[in-house]
């Protein structure tokens, strides 16, 4: 194997064309650049996963319900599961992860079409109602969501 052949990941994954990465990316900043400011800076959030999952992790989910709690976050995308009309991401911030519950019908076709072409590793922005998945993990149901770097 020469010095400039992309190693393999693992033994099911192929080896990376770091020039084919780089130009899907590059389309994609067109793309988003032709859509608009390609990096906002106006977005604000008000709670951090850290203090989100120290303070409502042990309720259960009859909480949420009674108590509805809306919460602006943001964070790198550690993972993505697409899953048709809903996905989940869960994303990390300085304080720690939470996962976003992302429903195409709560945040619009053409805001869904563009966050499947997100990355991992892309900065997001959402907001939302904190809820239990029926799996018992915090979450916050998403219905407003951004790209922010």
């Amino acid at each position: 194997m020469s010095a400039h052949e992309p190693l393999p990941l693992s033994a099911e994954e192929p080896p990376v064309d770091e020039n084919k990465l780089i130009a899907e990316r590059r389309e994609k900043l067109k793309k988003i650049r032709e859509n608009g400011n390609a990096f906002p800076n106006d977005f604000r959030r008000d709670a951090s996963a850290g203090v989100l999952q120290a303070e409502y992790s042990d309720k259960p989910s009859e909480y949420f319900d009674e108590h509805p709690l809306r919460v602006v976050v943001a964070g790198r995308v550690m993972a993505k599961r697409l899953m048709g009309k809903a996905s989940f991401l869960s994303i990390l911030d300085g304080t720690g992860r939470i996962q976003l519950y992302v429903a195409r019908d709560a945040i619009g076709e053409a805001v869904y079409d563009d966050f499947k072409t997100w990355d991992l590793g892309d900065i997001v922005g959402g907001e939302g109602r904190l809820f239990k998945t029926q799996k018992g993990e915090l979450s916050v149901k998403i219905d407003g969501l951004r790209l922010l770097t």
